[in-house]
């Protein structure tokens, strides 16, 4: 299934949420795909999707969650990759 979390995330101006999968990164770049998130927005395991988008996101699909729940889910269905892990 297909997460994301709310869009509270600083970064360049805007607020970001973050959009995963708890099954493959294939499942996750094929959704990204289909509702127009380039390549370039995945981050080790998760996709950076400005707020503007959110709300179309939702409507395709990804499950809203809490950004707890994102790091668990990624955690549990192995998947998490964190930045000390490269």
């Amino acid at each position: 299934m297909i997460y994301i979390d709310p869009p509270t995330w600083p970064g360049h101006g805007r607020l970001w949420s973050h959009l995963i999968s708890d099954v493959s990164y294939q499942e996750l770049h094929d959704f990204a795909e289909l509702v127009g998130i380039p390549r370039q927005a995945f981050e080790r395991d998760h996709y950076d999707v400005i707020e503007e988008r959110y709300e179309t996101v939702v409507a395709a699909g990804a499950r809203p969650v809490p950004t707890r729940r994102i790091v668990e889910l990624l955690r549990d269905a192995g998947l998490r990759r964190r930045k000390a892990d490269e």
